[in-house]
């Protein structure tokens, strides 16, 4: 299933940074979702866009994992060439992580 199908997600940007949270719809989803969405996973799913290291940070109290995103936006918003100089659309792309059925 779709990561979409337990949580929503929020994006933001510093620089050449990404941060991308994944927040659980249901509190009784939080466990599952920390344990198939790795910070390793989101590395691999996102390769071809971040280039350095991803870090997870976890929140139990909102049910929500953070993920901050080294050299993810081709050089920040005055350097890069993308069309998406924030990384906006990284959140969506996020919610199509394939997880496991619950």
């Amino acid at each position: 299933m779709k990561l979409r199908e337990v949580a929503h997600s929020r994006t933001g940007d510093k620089g050449n940074t990404s941060n991308i949270s994944v927040i659980a719809y249901k509190p009784e989803d939080y466990d599952f979702i920390k344990q198939h969405v790795t910070a390793e996973r989101v590395k691999e799913y996102f390769s071809e866009i971040v280039q350095g290291e991803v870090i997870r940070y976890e929140l139990p109290n909102v049910g929500a994992l953070n993920f901050v995103m080294y050299q993810a936006l081709g050089g920040g918003v005055t350097r890069t060439l993308a069309l998406d100089i924030h990384g906006k659309a990284l959140s969506s792309a996020m919610m199509n992580l394939e997880i496991p059925e619950r």
